[in-house]
């Protein structure tokens, strides 16, 4: 669960930068920001972003989840193996 809560944070705060960097930037060169494209054009910087920057905790949090999957299906296993007995 934590390696969920810091990926989701980190991804959070990279499209929040991101937006307040198109929002500044654009804002610097136009005198006024279109919101709706500000957004969009910063949900694809962080998306790519996200890419190199955060390969680490999306890494952890891949392998956080494979090993409960792992957990869960032995355990499945075990029920079936013990049913098949009875």
């Amino acid at each position: 669960m934590k390696e969920f809560v810091v990926y989701t944070a980190l991804r959070i705060a990279l499209f929040l930068g991101s937006l307040a960097l198109v929002f500044g930037v654009w804002w610097a060169v136009a005198g006024e920001v279109p919101v709706l494209w500000a957004v969009v054009i910063a949900f694809v910087l962080s998306g790519l972003g996200s890419l190199w920057l955060l390969n680490g905790p999306r890494e952890a949090f891949a392998l956080r989840v494979q090993e409960r999957a792992a957990r869960a299906s032995q355990a499945f296993e075990e029920m079936k193996s013990k049913e098949d007995v009875d």
